[in-house]
């Protein structure tokens, strides 16, 4: 088990960091989600979430990308048989949602268990140098590179250099009752392209990932 990497930085918008990113890789290949550090409290193992209803909340100031990402997090709670799961913005009023008391009575009184919360915490370039590779046959022995060396009119290829533009992203599983965390992770996305596909993705490797952890479990029928 790893623990979570934590991120010293200052809270920056869901929006901001990845329109960026999508602006700077639009001539690269884009990646899928992975994990680079997971975490689970010892005292999960005795939480289910069956039955229960579980909020998603994503922490942007971009609306529509929070709307469509806690949404996107219900449907694949749905999709596993938590039937429960509601999105924060349905039930904590917009200019209340900051407020940590305000915001924080709005969850108990709607009888909310468990948040599922997902915070883009850094935006960045990764800088990747490839050397050429050696594949020739002439190089398989001295003599044969011996003779290729001398009359050879190519210039040797030192390698390349790509650019990659990285989402990291911090997902939380909160039981609101004990105030506790119960599970956290953090993933990476190469070069993304559509934010809202950005938290799709996200979405469902979580919700897989949680699932193989025994976090979330399905209802009982």
């Amino acid at each position: 088990m790893t623990r979570i990497t934590k991120h010293t930085m200052a809270r920056p918008a869901w929006c901001a960091g990845l329109v960026v990113a999508m602006a700077l890789s639009s001539v690269v290949t884009a990646a899928g989600p992975k994990f680079t550090s997971t975490w689970k409290a010892p005292e999960a193992a005795g939480v289910s979430f069956a039955g229960k209803k579980v909020a998603a909340l994503i922490m942007s100031d971009d609306q529509g990308l929070r709307v469509s990402g806690e949404e996107a997090l219900v449907r694949e709670l749905a999709a596993i048989g938590l039937t429960q799961g509601v999105a924060s913005y349905r039930i904590v009023p917009r200019e209340e949602l900051r407020d940590t008391d305000k915001a924080k009575g709005w969850y108990e009184r709607a009888g909310v268990e468990g948040v599922i919360s997902m915070r883009l915490v850094k935006a960045d370039t990764r800088t990747t140098w490839t050397p050429s590779l050696w594949s020739s046959p002439y190089y398989n022995s001295l003599w044969g590179y011996y003779g290729y060396g001398w009359n050879s009119l190519y210039v040797y290829d030192a390698g390349h250099t790509s650019v990659d533009q990285i989402a990291v992203v911090e997902t939380l599983v909160f039981s609101v009752p004990q105030n506790k965390l119960l599970w956290a992770a953090v993933t990476e996305s190469t070069n993304p392209k559509d934010a809202s596909r950005v938290i799709k993705d996200i979405v469902t490797e979580t919700i897989k990932e949680m699932t193989k952890q025994g976090l979330i479990r399905k209802e009982s029928k």
